[in-house]
């Protein structure tokens, strides 16, 4: 399986790390690498964590349990009001305009932050909104808390709202995982379809 080359993320992880948990909060769109690429390839990677969690079908998993050459995950919830639809609806385009050969070698892994309400139905509906193919994570918020910690997404209970839930504040970032469960490149909400269908296709035929 291909095996991502790192590149300095051009300052890009570190203004996420200062940023810690918003509220889906505005970032600087990227300009292109020299490589190309539109995201930031990370040159120290994430390792994913091997924390449990839950598929929509019922299996246990966790971010560390890749089985293919390049999986995106984005941390959000069913009931986020903005952004969460944005970045997911964004992947889904993405993906449309990938080559149909490369579009077999990318997963898609959606994690909640709000589990309590997010329970393995309710996500296979929010997903099946975008692609079937897509795959949803939930289970024990420590669990979630520590596997989006692995990928510097940072979680936490927000206010109250006045329908009696609450606003789940989360780091809005997209990570991409090699085939070793490593972080290799991070996209920020926003990154355009078009650019990240075209670092897909640049990161898996390199």
């Amino acid at each position: 399986m291909t095996r991502f080359v790192t590149r300095c993320a051009l300052g890009l992880a570190a203004t996420l790390l200062a940023a810690g948990a918003t509220a889906c909060s505005p970032a600087a769109q990227q300009e292109p690498s020299e490589a190309g690429i539109h995201g930031a390839e990370l040159d120290q990677p994430y390792a994913a964590s091997t924390a449990e969690l839950t598929t929509t079908s019922g299996e246990k998993r966790s971010l560390a349990d890749v089985d293919n050459d390049l999986t995106l995950v984005f941390f959000g919830y069913t009931h986020c009001p903005d952004i969460c639809g944005v970045v997911m609806s964004t992947i889904a385009s993405a993906l449309t305009q990938v080559d149909e050969d490369l579009r077999d070698r990318v997963d898609m892994v959606f994690v909640t932050t709000d589990p309590a309400r997010d329970d393995a139905k309710v996500l296979r509906g929010y997903l099946d909104r975008y692609n079937p193919e897509f795959e949803g994570l939930t289970g024990d918020l420590d669990a979630v808390v520590e596997s989006g910690r692995s990928v510097k997404v940072a979680v936490e209970e927000g206010e109250k709202l006045p329908s009696g839930g609450y606003e789940v504040v989360h780091s809005d970032h997209v990570v991409g995982l090699d085939a070793e469960g490593q972080g290799q490149i991070v996209w920020t909400k926003d990154i355009s379809a078009k650019q990240m269908a075209s670092d897909i296709e640049t990161l898996l035929t390199r």
